[in-house]
């Protein structure tokens, strides 16, 4: 979803050259895009354990496997870690969560394909190798020692540095599952205000999304616990940025922060180099200890980008990142929420109003109080809910004036893409979350075993 750029190997010599990467994201209205990527757990169908990277049954395999349907392998000495395919990719997370990070596509009827068929591939060549997949957004039976680790360089690093931030860090990496839209913007000014309306409303859709009740095969008290584990993972690269909302944000703002993340790595001649606690401010003026006298390049900036964890991320597009992972349904709904109130303009000045008197500390209030209670969490006299059935009755218009139908391959000939909400609309109406759900199964027919849900809610 990015626009023309300098070369990855072009030196950053000068501030303006990162504020320029932004500034390269916008697109005319014409060219915006939808780019959704979703990750899943895999579970091995006779023990329920996750699968390892090696072995007839490993994730190795399934990506090998995948490679038929026209997919090309990516290599890390040696061994298969992702795939491509034009602008989708296959990656995998630390503990093996396959991740489909999808092309730019322009409806959410093309979303809704892309995930279809993807699934499809997936589920083929899984049963082959006795797998299943599960879309949740914790891991709900096994304990993060159980979770194996890929062979991915940038993760040992991570995996290295992740308990000397924070207490959960692992847990995030190893046993945490999400969907995610990434979304363009016009101008700098479209960006703020696309920022700040989708930061003050991300915790309604982790509230519409929760679905991570259970840790270690027992109800957690959380709704969303993965929403939680943010919150103690590394508190210099997450959060809810409270100076997107300052007078005077923009990009020079954001890079501002950025400089100031701490580095996790450079990857220089094919390697990982460990550059972990670092400071990126040293790196542009050629200082630091591990390179010294050398000079960052638009690669090192781009890695560094994603290396800064809030709840809604700004790179050359826009990633909206509070929700849980969850079954196929909703896969296409957390694009359609986001479309909805951010790519059509009466809906994104009526979203605007809905959220551009909340205080800072109304916002913190929503972040820390949703992952425990969600659509019930009290706000301003009535709770979560009401302020996300308005968030759906505005993504709801903002969809039908968009007015972009479908070939009958998704939904029916000539339906607009309003209907993908529905499995946001119900959860709302209902006041039960997909994570309340789950427990009253848990409770009641499950007889306080998680074991149903890898059959009951698997792919």
């Amino acid at each position: 979803m990015s626009g023309p750029s300098a070369s990855n190997d072009t030196l950053i010599t000068d501030y303006r050259q990162l504020v320029d990467v932004m500034a390269s994201g916008e697109k005319p209205r014409e060219a915006w895009r939808i780019g959704t990527e979703h990750e899943k757990f895999g579970f091995r169908l006779d023990d329920l354990r996750p699968p390892e990277f090696d072995g007839e049954r490993g994730i190795e395999a399934l990506l090998k496997g995948l490679a038929r349907f026209g997919w090309t392998p990516f290599e890390e000495h040696g061994r298969v870690i992702a795939l491509t395919q034009g602008m989708a990719s296959v990656t995998l997370e630390p503990a093996g969560q396959l991740e489909l990070s999808g092309a730019p596509l322009e409806t959410i009827h093309d979303t809704c394909r892309e995930v279809g068929t993807h699934l499809n591939e997936v589920r083929q060549v899984a049963d082959e190798l006795g797998l299943g997949f599960l879309g949740m957004g914790f891991q709900p039976k096994w304990r993060r020692d159980q979770m194996p680790w890929m062979p991915k360089g940038r993760y040992k690093i991570m995996r290295e540095y992740m308990p000397k931030v924070g207490k959960l860090g692992l847990d995030m990496m190893t046993r945490t599952c999400t969907v995610q839209v990434n979304l363009d913007y016009a101008s700098e000014a479209d960006m703020v205000k696309k920022f700040r309306v989708s930061l003050a409303l991300q915790p309604i859709a982790t509230a519409l999304f929760a679905d991570s009740p259970f840790t270690d095969g027992q109800p957690n008290g959380y709704q969303s616990y993965r929403s939680h584990i943010w919150t103690d993972t590394d508190g210099d690269r997450t959060g809810m940025l409270d100076f997107v909302f300052e007078d005077g944000f923009g990009y020079e703002r954001y890079v501002d922060y950025l400089i100031d993340v701490p580095m996790y790595f450079s990857y220089r001649g094919g390697e990982y180099l460990d550059l972990s606690g670092r400071s990126f401010r040293k790196f542009l003026a050629g200082e630091l200890d591990e390179l010294r006298g050398e000079l960052p390049t638009i690669r090192d900036w781009n890695d560094h980008m994603t290396t800064a964890f809030p709840e809604v991320r700004l790179k050359k597009y826009l990633e909206m990142r509070g929700a849980d992972g969850g079954p196929w349904g909703r896969l296409c709904a957390l694009p359609a929420f986001w479309v909805g109130l951010l790519y059509d303009d009466a809906a994104l000045d009526a979203a605007w109003d809905l959220v551009k008197d909340f205080t800072m500390e109304e916002r913190h209030a929503l972040r820390d109080g949703v992952p425990k209670h969600a659509l019930k969490l009290p706000f301003r006299g009535a709770t979560v809910r009401e302020l996300a059935i308005e968030a759906l009755k505005i993504s709801l218009a903002g969809l039908q004036r968009r007015g972009r139908t479908s070939n009958g391959s998704c939904t029916r000939d000539g339906a607009d893409e309003s209907g993908f909400l529905q499995p946001l609309l119900e959860i709302a109406e209902a006041g039960q979350t997909p994570a309340e759900r789950k427990l009253e199964l848990f409770h009641g027919p499950w007889k306080g075993s998680v074991d149903p849900v890898f059959s009951e809610y698997a792919y």
